[in-house]
Protein backbone atom coordinates (compact mmCIF):
# COMPACT_ATOMS: atom_id res chain seq x y z
CA UNK A 1 0.00 0.00 0.00
CA UNK A 2 1.73 3.16 -0.93
CA UNK A 3 1.37 6.33 1.34
CA UNK A 4 1.59 9.60 -0.21
CA UNK A 5 2.32 11.66 2.62
CA UNK A 6 2.56 15.27 1.75
CA UNK A 7 4.24 18.09 4.11
CA UNK A 8 3.23 21.57 3.92
CA UNK A 9 5.84 24.63 3.84
CA UNK A 10 6.73 26.67 6.55
CA UNK A 11 4.51 29.54 5.63
CA UNK A 12 1.39 27.42 4.63
CA UNK A 13 2.48 25.67 8.15
CA UNK A 14 2.62 29.17 9.87
CA UNK A 15 -0.45 30.53 8.40
CA UNK A 16 -2.85 27.36 9.14
CA UNK A 17 -1.60 27.53 12.60
CA UNK A 18 -1.57 31.37 13.06
CA UNK A 19 -5.77 30.64 11.91
CA UNK A 20 -6.01 27.77 14.65
CA UNK A 21 -4.53 29.84 17.67
CA UNK A 22 -6.35 32.94 16.40
CA UNK A 23 -9.89 31.48 16.80
CA UNK A 24 -9.65 30.45 20.48
CA UNK A 25 -6.67 30.09 22.65
CA UNK A 26 -4.21 26.94 22.62
CA UNK A 27 -1.48 25.03 24.69
CA UNK A 28 1.68 24.28 23.37
CA UNK A 29 0.72 20.49 23.36
CA UNK A 30 -2.45 21.31 21.37
CA UNK A 31 -0.13 22.83 18.23
CA UNK A 32 2.20 20.81 18.19
CA UNK A 33 -0.98 17.89 17.91
CA UNK A 34 -2.51 19.74 15.39
CA UNK A 35 1.08 19.71 13.80
CA UNK A 36 1.33 16.38 13.13
CA UNK A 37 -2.57 16.45 11.95
CA UNK A 38 -1.79 18.87 9.66
CA UNK A 39 1.40 16.78 8.52
CA UNK A 40 4.06 19.21 9.13
CA UNK A 41 7.40 17.95 9.00
CA UNK A 42 8.79 17.66 12.44
CA UNK A 43 11.66 19.42 11.69
CA UNK A 44 10.24 22.87 11.60
CA UNK A 45 8.34 22.20 15.00
CA UNK A 46 10.31 24.24 17.37
CA UNK A 47 10.31 26.90 14.69
CA UNK A 48 6.88 27.27 14.27
CA UNK A 49 6.35 27.12 18.10
CA UNK A 50 9.05 29.98 18.20
CA UNK A 51 7.62 32.00 15.94
CA UNK A 52 3.53 31.71 17.30
CA UNK A 53 4.89 32.85 20.94
CA UNK A 54 6.93 35.26 19.68
CA UNK A 55 3.75 36.67 17.70
CA UNK A 56 1.62 36.26 20.75
CA UNK A 57 -0.55 33.16 18.90
CA UNK A 58 0.81 30.69 21.25
CA UNK A 59 0.79 31.90 25.46
CA UNK A 60 0.24 29.41 28.03
CA UNK A 61 -1.10 31.72 30.97
CA UNK A 62 -3.60 33.63 28.15
CA UNK A 63 -4.86 30.23 27.19
CA UNK A 64 -4.87 28.46 31.25
CA UNK A 65 -7.02 31.62 32.35
CA UNK A 66 -9.18 31.71 29.31
CA UNK A 67 -9.70 27.78 30.69
CA UNK A 68 -10.51 28.57 33.84
CA UNK A 69 -12.61 31.35 33.47
CA UNK A 70 -14.47 29.50 30.77
CA UNK A 71 -14.60 25.54 32.58
CA UNK A 72 -15.64 27.50 35.91
CA UNK A 73 -18.28 29.94 34.16
CA UNK A 74 -19.77 27.49 31.69
CA UNK A 75 -19.36 24.12 32.89
CA UNK A 76 -19.52 24.62 36.66
CA UNK A 77 -15.99 22.97 36.93
CA UNK A 78 -14.55 23.07 40.53
CA UNK A 79 -10.64 23.93 40.99
CA UNK A 80 -10.10 20.22 41.25
CA UNK A 81 -10.95 18.85 37.91
CA UNK A 82 -9.73 22.09 35.92
CA UNK A 83 -5.95 21.34 37.95
CA UNK A 84 -5.97 17.98 36.74
CA UNK A 85 -7.57 18.95 32.88
CA UNK A 86 -4.58 22.01 33.35
CA UNK A 87 -2.03 19.21 34.19
CA UNK A 88 -3.16 16.67 31.53
CA UNK A 89 -2.34 19.32 29.31
CA UNK A 90 1.26 19.48 30.57
CA UNK A 91 0.57 23.67 31.87
CA UNK A 92 3.20 24.71 34.75
CA UNK A 93 1.95 23.93 38.24
CA UNK A 94 2.80 28.02 38.46
CA UNK A 95 0.87 28.91 35.64
CA UNK A 96 -1.82 26.71 37.25
CA UNK A 97 -1.54 28.50 39.97
CA UNK A 98 -1.60 31.54 38.70
CA UNK A 99 -5.11 31.16 36.32
CA UNK A 100 -7.00 29.41 39.43
CA UNK A 101 -6.73 32.86 40.64
CA UNK A 102 -8.81 34.16 38.48
CA UNK A 103 -11.80 32.69 40.03
CA UNK A 104 -12.95 34.88 43.08
CA UNK A 105 -13.80 32.72 46.51
CA UNK A 106 -17.42 34.50 46.17
CA UNK A 107 -18.22 33.33 42.43
CA UNK A 108 -16.98 29.52 43.41
CA UNK A 109 -18.92 29.28 46.44
CA UNK A 110 -21.98 30.59 44.51
CA UNK A 111 -21.67 28.70 41.45
CA UNK A 112 -20.92 25.67 44.14
CA UNK A 113 -24.04 26.12 45.73
CA UNK A 114 -25.88 26.79 42.99
CA UNK A 115 -25.07 23.74 41.54
CA UNK A 116 -25.83 21.60 44.56
CA UNK A 117 -28.78 22.65 45.26
CA UNK A 118 -29.94 22.03 41.77
CA UNK A 119 -28.85 18.61 41.79
CA UNK A 120 -30.14 17.75 45.25
CA UNK A 121 -33.81 18.72 44.38
CA UNK A 122 -33.14 17.11 40.54
CA UNK A 123 -32.73 13.53 42.55
CA UNK A 124 -35.47 11.73 43.01
CA UNK A 125 -34.27 8.31 45.11
CA UNK A 126 -36.22 7.91 47.90
CA UNK A 127 -33.12 6.07 49.95
CA UNK A 128 -31.49 8.83 51.69
CA UNK A 129 -28.35 7.15 51.79
CA UNK A 130 -28.02 6.43 47.82
CA UNK A 131 -29.33 10.12 47.07
CA UNK A 132 -26.00 11.38 49.26
CA UNK A 133 -23.86 8.90 47.32
CA UNK A 134 -25.07 9.94 44.17
CA UNK A 135 -24.62 13.85 44.85
CA UNK A 136 -21.29 13.41 46.29
CA UNK A 137 -19.90 11.33 43.50
CA UNK A 138 -22.01 14.17 40.54
CA UNK A 139 -19.88 16.87 42.56
CA UNK A 140 -16.51 15.14 42.94
CA UNK A 141 -16.59 14.47 39.39
CA UNK A 142 -17.17 18.40 38.92
CA UNK A 143 -13.65 19.08 41.06
CA UNK A 144 -15.06 20.25 44.44
CA UNK A 145 -13.35 19.52 47.32
CA UNK A 146 -14.92 17.04 49.42
CA UNK A 147 -14.88 18.59 52.82
CA UNK A 148 -16.85 21.42 50.97
CA UNK A 149 -19.04 18.06 49.34
CA UNK A 150 -19.74 16.52 52.93
CA UNK A 151 -20.64 19.75 54.33
CA UNK A 152 -22.97 21.09 51.50
CA UNK A 153 -24.55 17.33 52.02
CA UNK A 154 -24.87 17.83 55.64
CA UNK A 155 -26.95 21.13 55.05
CA UNK A 156 -29.31 20.35 52.51
CA UNK A 157 -30.01 17.02 54.14
CA UNK A 158 -31.28 19.38 57.51
CA UNK A 159 -33.40 21.12 55.44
Amino acid sequence: MKTDTTYLSFDEAKRKLENYCAYQDRCHSEVVNKMFLLGITPQIHDEIIVHLIEHSFLNEERFAKSFVRGKHRLSAWGRNRITTELKFRNINSRIITIALAEIEDEEYYQTFDRISENKWNQLTDTDIQKKKQKFQAYLFRKGYAMSDIINKTQDLEIT
